[in-house]
């Protein structure tokens, strides 16, 4: 069997964990929210007509910061057609996705959801067919306590104190062609300046979000970082990055290792922020908001079928399998690797499209594989990581060198009292033993090891059988001589959770 070895040293710290890295995204897309989390009709439906089902298990997730309406949809969206009452809301040809907007579910409702779900808003604002006007309208009416035009109408829609929405992105993909009303670098920097500028005299206390590249095989990548930030820098907060992997081509090795690139991808966003900080002779940081992030290629053909002005079509489901959970954990460990600089987060996304959790209409809702491994990070993830040395076996594959099988991060909590080591074996044909050795923090001993494990790499969870693909407690992490030994099942995401004795 291989060895590997994790060394872990309480003064070598990495960062904080800010919570809003374990965020996710819903979008006025597919069945997201209309029949996602909205379906008045549900046996469990409540009085705003949101399913209790899926409540219970975003609920389970913890999830910190959720960011809407868009996506892609935002850059056509005009925000005043969901608010006021519902029956004199418009329908509107939605051209992002092709199909209809209803508009029964807006601003207000998606509020009122969120302080249901014990979760904030991440609002994104359009700055494709709209701009700087629209943008500190909508935050006037969600955050001035009152006596001005906007605030005065969300009062007369039955919500007298103001929504506080403290996290809010400036557009979304503005350099993709696909995107209404794309545009260049240029021109979305200065757009993005002039709002940001305008939002923030109308709140000060928000946080702003600017558009960075679609992903980092856009040919304007890291240009487009440089350029918007030269604009931008010292009036927004952070700069996005979207990534989405697949399996195309069934190299499941390859595919595993995917997580390298989400890496290098950060690395280099940070670099660009960095470069913009020196020229400008700044003392400001500019952190990362992965705002978009997860597989996504399963429902790709399917997608080709959907009818054009449908409402609430099936778009976007991707069925998950083991080996996406598998990638998953890796993404989560990825993010804690740079939890220095990536302060946000959002697993794209949270219900239907691309989602962790799936439902039937008027039926069950149930928890894919990909939930898991997010679900562990979520809970268990808080804290501080911690800077470990690794040392494992390395493989190569199509795409990548010096591939490490184990993929490793570990958090110690706001106490002290408890560590998680998240690992993920890559490796396809055997079981390595991981030995972790803890300098400086006093005596641990095991409080569970978590294993998610199966014998089929494309093994699923459906409606039928919702718990094909689920964790378990075997793993068999000791503590020995002071320091914890385990062997990690091959093709496995581990979570190990020691606990000071005192």
């Amino acid at each position: 069997m291989s060895k590997a070895k994790m060394i872990l040293n309480k003064d070598y710290v990495i960062g904080e964990v800010d919570k809003r890295i374990y965020g996710s995204f819903i979008e006025h897309l597919g069945r997201a929210v209309y029949g996602g989390i909205y379906e008045p009709g549900h046996p469990t439906a409540d009085k705003y007509g949101f399913r209790q089902d899926v409540a219970a298990m975003i609920k389970e997730l913890q999830v910190p910061i959720v960011r809407y309406p868009g996506g892609n949809f935002v850059s056509g969206y005009n925000w005043e057609d969901g608010v006021g009452p519902v029956d004199k809301r418009p329908k509107r040809t939605e051209l992002a996705w092709m199909t209809t907007e209803t508009n029964e579910v807006g601003t207000n409702e998606f509020f009122t959801w969120a302080k249901e779900a014990g979760t904030e808003v991440m609002m994104a604002v359009n700055l494709g067919t709209r701009g700087a006007d629209a943008a500190r309208n909508l935050l006037e009416y969600c955050n001035h306590p009152g006596g001005t035009y906007w605030s005065d109408l969300r009062k007369a829609h039955g919500y007298a104190q103001p929504h506080n929405i403290k996290t809010w992105c400036l557009g979304n993909e503005m350099d993709g062609p696909w995107q209404i009303c794309a545009k260049t670098a240029d021109e979305y920097g200065r757009l993005a300046c002039e709002t940001a500028k305008v939002m923030k005299w109308v709140d000060p206390t928000i946080e702003l979000v600017a558009c960075g590249s679609s992903n980092s095989a856009m040919p304007t990548f890291a240009q487009w970082e440089a350029t918007v930030l030269e604009h931008t820098y010292e009036h927004v907060d952070y700069v996005s990055l979207h990534t989405y992997y697949g399996n195309r081509d069934n190299d499941t090795a390859n595919f595993l290792a995917r997580s390298m690139d989400m890496d290098a991808f950060i690395k280099s966003v940070i670099s660009t922020c960095d470069y913009v900080k020196a020229k400008k002779r700044s003392k400001k940081k500019i952190n990362l908001s992965f705002d978009e992030w997860n597989v996504w290629f399963h429902s790709n053909e399917a997608d080709k079928k959907v009818e054009r002005w449908s409402v609430a079509p099936h778009q976007l489901e991707d069925e998950y399998n083991f080996e996406d959970a598998l990638l998953v954990g890796s993404m989560l460990i990825t993010l804690l690797k740079n939890a220095d600089r990536v302060k946000m987060a959002c697993l794209a996304q949270l219900v239907n499209v691309i989602a962790p959790i799936m439902t039937e209409n008027n039926g069950a809702a149930w928890k894919q594989t990909i939930y898991y491994p997010y679900l562990h990070a979520s809970v268990f993830g808080r804290g501080t990581v911690l800077n470990p040395a690794v040392k494992s076996p390395l493989h190569d594959t199509k795409d990548f060198t010096d591939v490490p099988y184990i993929d490793a991060a570990a958090v110690i909590g706001d106490d002290k009292n408890e560590i998680t080591v998240f690992a993920v074996n890559r490796n396809m044909e055997e079981n390595i033993t991981l030995d972790i050795e803890l300098n400086g923090f006093g005596q641990f001993e095991v409080i569970e090891h978590i294993v998610l494990e199966h014998s089929d790499v494309k093994a699923v969870n459906t409606k039928s059988n919702p718990n094909n693909v689920v964790p378990n407690t075997n793993g068999n992490a000791a503590i020995e001589d002071g320091n914890v030994k385990t062997d990690l099942k091959k093709l496995s995401w581990n979570v190990i959770r020691l606990r000071k004795v005192k």
